[in-house]
Order: structure tokens, then C-alpha cells, then sequence
């Protein structure tokens, strides 16, 4: 048994903003959460012609935070990306920076989150193009996740890496059995290009400072924390996840459109704390579980919303918006297979809850009949 969020934040809102102030976007996201598919956002009645039956329907929020939002928006994409895929090995890449630099992360987010696409971005096509690796432009894509299991800060890029890419005279080149690019490698080209850009940043001042990253104000403790993060290694995540265009599908859509905690991890909710399910990593992955205050559920819950309008999906290389219909015919061309298409391309709202989920909202689910009447409902006024 799961317990909805959306019930969460019906009851302890108001106790979380209490204890922990939220700015407008954080509200708003957490009123479309309390708000979605209740009679405050409207929506429609259908009423059977046959037999009467009388079935509501109110709207969703849309909100990309809300966890009721996420299952069509996720199908629809994934669907769209059976015509980009590539029959060639595919890499996952997860790039992290250490713990210690959070805070500062934590407080500049759109500028920081930033800097993590353009670095993870930077260091993978220069060692692409680099002759000691593969010397050819590559294609990935990259989801940004600011959640560990507990629902603490932590911010890390996956990629998504065609494991192969064009060369300067158009022709295919993948990369040889199970290899990408070495993983100390990875990780100090990317460490160096992410303390580059954050020392430009500090002596540009253009960072922000409060809370626990006010100490970095400081010239010498913001020297401290570069020397620090320095001093260790950063370690990067290499894996390679599938082979062909086959299962890339299913794949991406495990971290494309994912928050930061589904429904289906609520193990149980009471005054005394919200319990839910983790895996403990420390321990191999093994199934565990956290009970956390629900003020504190919905303060973790709110710190993983993103800065309106931050673009989360990017997209680099053979894969960019501005060159992808070009480059991916050629690379199709070169290796020619039967690849996916999509299907639900062109249908309707209707139809594609059909077919995804066998439900036929044409129908009415007490006589079978067709004949029904929508009635809209306009939003209820608070």
C-alpha cells in the first residue's frame, strides 16, 4: 500500500510553512500539488445518454513537480525519442561533485546547475574528440537530479552517451567493446573545468552567500573549500546500459521525467513521522526504510524544486535540437536498421490513455454504451 504526497501536503502544509518559509515558486508548486485533479482546478463531467451514469473527471495540474503529473508526460516523450535512437552502444554517465561544495550549489541554484550541464558537457565532447579516445563528435543527453534516497541535497548530471559519433569526413566511429573513456580521466578533467568556472564566478561576485555557505563569503574559507575539493578525488560514474537501439527506450525514461520521490515509496503516514523506502548504497543497494517529521518530508520534498522555466532535459552533439535532423539521418544512413517508431504520434488524448493504459474514457465503465455528454466544470473559487 502507497500513501499519495498530495495527502502529505493536504494536511502539514501549513504546519511546513510555518517552520520553514517558502518563496513564491516553492508555494506554488506545493498549491498545484494540494490542487490537482480536486474540484479547485475544474475539469468535466461525462454523462451516459443510456443509462445515466454520471463519471467526474478533474483537471491535472501539469505541474512537472507533482507526482500524479509525470506518468503521460513520460510516455509521450519517450514515444517522441524512438526516432532519435541510434543502433550503436549507449553509455550512462553520472557526474557528482562532492559533498562539501552543496551548500554553495544549494543557494546559486539556476547558476550552479547550470555550470554542472556545461562542465559534465564540455569534459565529455573534448575527450570524445581527443585521437587517444574515439575523434569524432558525439551525441548524449543530460537530466539533471538534485536528490539522493533520503531526499537530501544532492545534486548530480546523468548522461545518456551514444557510445560512438561522427568524424570530421561524416563517417561512423563506436567506441571499441565496453569502453567509454577512462574514469580518472573523467574525473579530473571534469573536477578542473567545474573549479575553473566556480573561481571565475567567486572573484567575478557573482555568487550569492546564506545559510550554511556564508562562511564562503570569506576569502579564506572560500580558498579553503577549493583547496579541499582539490585534494580528493571526484568519481564519476561509467556504466554501459544497454547495446542497440532496443532497450534504450525504457531506459531513459527510468531518469527523464523521475522526482524526488513517487507514491509508491510511501510506506506509511501519521503525525509521529512519514516512513518511506530507501536503498541503502552503503550496504549494496539493500531495501531500507526513513521516517522523517512530515514538516521536514515536505521541506526535503521543496527543496528539489527547480527555477521556473529551468530547461532540466538538454540535449549535446549529434543530438542537439539545431543539427539533430541532419546528423542523425546520416548516422541511420550508415547504420541501417529497422529502428522504433513511434506510435502514439498524431493520436488524441483519448486514445492514447487507451492504449497505454486500457482505459476508454469514450466509454462509459457502467453500460459500455458511447453516447455520452461531457459537461465542464469550471474551477471552484476559494
Amino acid at each position: 500500500m502507497s500513501y499519495p504526497i498530495q495527502d502529505i501536503f493536504l494536511k502539514y502544509y501549513d504546519n511546513a510553512i510555518a517552520m520553514y518559509p517558502m518563496d513564491g515558486i516553492t508555494d506554488k508548486v506545493a498549491n498545484d500539488i494540494m490542487k490537482c485533479k480536486t474540484p479547485a482546478l475544474g475539469g468535466n463531467t461525462s454523462v451516459c445518454q443510456d443509462c445515466g451514469h454520471l463519471e467526474v473527471h478533474y483537471n491535472s495540474c501539469r505541474n512537472r513537480h507533482c507526482p500524479c503529473c509525470q506518468g503521460l508526460v513520460k510516455e509521450k516523450w519517450i514515444d517522441k525519442r524512438k526516432s532519435e535512437v541510434i543502433d550503436a552502444p549507449y553509455f550512462h554517465i553520472v557526474f557528482t561533485v562532492l559533498e562539501e561544495v552543496n551548500p554553495l550549489i544549494y543557494a546559486n541554484k539556476e547558476l550552479l546547475y547550470s555550470l554542472l550541464y556545461k562542465v559534465s558537457a564540455d569534459t565529455l565532447m573534448e575527450l570524445a574528440m581527443d585521437k587517444k579516445y574515439l575523434n569524432a563528435s558525439i551525441g548524449f543527453m543530460s537530466i539533471l537530479h538534485t536528490w539522493g534516497q533520503k531526499m537530501d541535497f544532492h545534486p548530480h548530471i546523468h548522461c545518456i552517451v551514444l557510445g560512438g559519433g561522427l568524424t570530421k569526413d561524416l563517417k561512423f566511429k563506436t567506441v571499441n567493446g565496453d569502453f567509454l573513456f577512462p574514469i580518472h580521466v573523467v574525473s579530473r578533467l571534469f573536477r578542473g573545468k567545474f573549479m575553473s568556472e566556480l573561481k571565475k564566478l567567486y572573484k567575478g561576485y557573482k555568487l550569492k552567500f546564506c545559510g550554511s555557505s556564508l562562511k564562503f563569503k570569506y576569502p579564506d574559507k572560500f580558498q579553503a573549500l577549493v583547496n579541499l575539493l582539490y585534494s580528493k578525488e571526484w568519481i564519476p560514474y561509467i556504466k554501459e546500459a544497454f547495446k542497440g537501439a532496443g532497450n534504450v527506450i525504457e531506459y531513459l525514461g527510468r531518469y527523464t521525467h523521475r522526482i524526488a520521490i513517487s507514491n509508491s515509496r510511501i510506506i506509511s503516514v501519521n503525525d509521529a513521522g512519514v516512513t518511506f523506502s530507501i536503498k541503502d548504497y552503503k550496504k549494496g543497494g539493500k531495501q531500507s526504510s526513513i521516517t522523517l517529521a512530515p514538516e521536514e518530508f515536505i521541506r526535503r520534498f521543496l527543496m528539489h524544486i527547480l527555477p521556473k522555466g529551468f530547461v532540466k532535459i538538454r540535449y549535446y552533439g549529434i543530438f542537439s535540437n539545431r543539427t539533430k535532423k541532419k546528423k542523425l539521418a546520416i548516422c541511420r544512413n550508415i547504420i541501417k536498421r529497422i529502428y522504433p517508431k513511434s506510435i502514439l504520434e498524431g493520436l488524441t488524448a483519448a486514445q492514447i490513455i487507451l492504449l497505454l493504459f486500457g482505459v476508454d474514457v469514450c466509454k462509459c465503465p457502467k453500460c459500455s454504451g458511447t453516447n455520452l455528454k461531457s459537461i465542464r466544470l469550471t474551477p471552484k473559487l476559494e
